[in-house]
């Protein structure tokens, strides 16, 4: 492999002049075999220039070609940006770069999208953005405060006002002096030169990542989810493209499940909760008659035979628990009951009114790896094991 033709001090970052350029020139500056485990197998290359943002602020990094090669991943590391290529690159020639823009520009809707969300948050409930995270199929955002279902849809619907306004999103590089002077939002302190990234109107915010020229390119803005996250709240949304294909996914769910309810989409949600309600009495009768039919043939037990054990498959656990329960007053051993087959495992619950239950669970444990607990009266838990094998364990158990 050819040696680095020269030291780079920096990659120059062609993404900072034009957020919109989709192939480019570099040249390669060196190219070795990637040492790190997570990109075994790739070349690690570093160009002069380069287009390809690398993952950084939360963001994940471009994906695309130099040369022929395909760049899967780009990392930055002291200002020098890094793309793991599936082939080698010789040093010192030059290469056309070619982003893949349809993932660039959803992450510039997505990225832009958030900056509105959260610069509205602070601006009406004065709290940060202390996390963000901008992966392929997610974007979350973790603020330092509550915020309830309704804030989120009152803050949801001023960001797609702001976006059908239309405004610019600009990029600057104020000096020290005008830095002083400006209020901006920032995740980190930051040291050297700030890049602020305004949303006129909405939003000023320093940022590292590419963003559209303006709100009206984001499409739409949609929350997804709400939940409490280290006394504050994380919030995931979906911008653009990425919230068309959302609203297609859960379309598609509708459309099918009115045809399975037959039933139009506005009666959806009381169809699923009669039938929920249906389910539900079914199952408590089905329970009923197994319990009545095990009980029946376990009454045909001998009376005299001290311990008992018994499998039933489809069995709820408290079915199982007050056949134990009553059998345990008619004998003086061990009462155990197995519920499930020997595909999925069976959970179990043994109890016995003279026998300490836990020299079971000892056997059950060293024999079949069972897991479970409780006091001498009683045990339970669940062991991935056979009818046969679990029979042969509590024979054993019984004769020690």
């Amino acid at each position: 492999m050819a040696p680095i033709i020269k030291i780079m001090e920096t990659t120059k970052r062609l993404f900072d002049e034009d957020a919109y350029l989709q192939t480019f020139m570099g040249t390669v500056a060196s190219c070795k075999e990637a040492e790190d485990e997570a990109h075994k197998g790739l070349y690690a290359v570093i160009l002069d220039r380069t287009a390809f943002f690398p993952e950084e602020g939360g963001q994940s990094p471009d994906t695309g070609y130099i040369g022929d090669a395909t760049i899967s991943d780009v990392q930055i590391r002291d200002d020098v940006i890094t793309h793991y290529a599936d082939r080698p690159l010789p040093a010192g020639s030059s290469f056309e770069g070619r982003i893949d823009w349809d993932r660039r520009f959803s992450n510039m809707q997505q990225h832009s999208g958030e900056h509105i969300f959260s610069g509205l948050v602070y601006s009406r409930f004065g709290y940060h953005n202390v996390g963000f995270h901008l992966s392929d199929h997610v974007v979350s955002m973790d603020f330092d405060g509550v915020l309830t279902p309704e804030d989120a849809a009152g803050i949801e619907k001023a960001v797609n006002g702001a976006i059908y306004a239309n405004v610019p999103i600009t990029v600057s590089y104020p000096s020290r002096e005008e830095e002083q002077k400006l209020t901006y939002r920032s995740k980190k302190e930051i040291k050297g030169q700030i890049r602020l990234v305004t949303v006129e109107g909405y939003d000023i915010c320093a940022c590292c990542a590419p963003h559209v020229h303006r709100s009206g390119e984001i499409g739409i803005l949609k929350v997804m989810s709400l939940q409490n996250y280290k006394k504050g709240v994380r919030i995931t949304i979906l911008c653009g493209y990425r919230a068309l294909d959302a609203f297609r996914a859960k379309n598609a769910i509708l459309s099918s499940l009115t045809g399975i309810l037959t039933t139009g989409e506005e009666e959806t949600v009381a169809s699923v909760t009669r039938l929920k309600d249906e389910v539900r009495d079914l199952k408590g009768k089905c329970n009923l008659l197994k319990q009545e039919l095990l009980q029946k043939r376990l009454s045909e037990v001998p009376g005299g035979q001290e311990d008992l054990l018994f499998f039933e498959d489809g069995i709820e656990t408290s079915v199982l628990r007050h056949i134990v329960n009553e059998e345990v007053k008619k004998r003086s051993g061990f009462v155990a009951g197995f519920g499930g087959n020997d595909a999925s495992g069976y959970a179990y619950i043994a109890g016995s009114v003279k026998k300490d239950c836990r020299d079971l669970l000892k056997h059950l444990q060293e024999a079949l790896g069972a897991k479970g607990g409780g006091k001498a009266e009683m045990i339970q838990g669940s062991v991935p094991s056979t009818k046969e094998k679990i029979t042969e364990v509590f024979e054993a158990a019984i004769c020690s």
